[in-house]
């Protein structure tokens, strides 16, 4: 049994599963989304959010750090066109964001073997006139019960309406 258990397998060997990930963390910061099935899409959003963050690190820091952290992207990735775009787009435009740098959306089913497809792609830069999320309305605890307001009475019908304003 499989209790407690973070990552899927896959079907792969740890190598494989290694590779396949890195390849696809690579593609994703190069292209920005990719399609891919939505189980391989849910494991890569949680490699994505952490080498985002990694890289957000590197804006508080001086340059013995920020090559650190270059050098630690550069274990995962493997790429140096990446670890560049990593650092130098991706990271500056999510500096304000705290986490959830990634979306899914899913797609439908693959016509061959009928598996669940998902397109993965970073969310957009956020805009400093953007829409602001409205503040939650506060609700009441749930013993106390509103104070009943005193209702306006209808008129009923038309002629009652106007009886009235005669």
């Amino acid at each position: 049994m499989r209790h407690h258990r973070k990552e899927k397998k896959f079907g792969r060997s740890t190598e494989h599963r290694k590779a396949l990930f890195r390849n696809q963390l690579n593609s994703l910061i190069t292209h920005e989304k990719i399609r891919t099935t939505d189980a391989k899409a849910k494991e890569l959003r949680r490699f994505a959010d952490r080498i985002i963050t990694l890289g957000k690190q590197a804006a508080g820091t001086d340059k013995a750090g920020q090559y650190s952290l270059r050098q630690r992207a550069f274990a995962k990735l493997r790429s140096n066109d990446t670890v560049k775009k990593l650092f130098d787009d991706l990271a500056p435009r999510f500096k304000d964001r705290q986490g959830g740098y990634t979306r899914i959306v899913k797609l439908g089913r693959r016509p061959g073997d009928a598996a669940e497809v998902a397109l993965i792609e970073f969310l957009p830069a956020e805009t400093a006139g953007g829409a602001k999320k409205k503040p939650a309305k506060r609700r009441a605890p749930a013993g106390e019960k509103k104070a009943a307001a005193p209702k306006a009475k209808k008129a009923s019908t038309k002629k009652e309406a106007e009886a009235k304003a005669e």
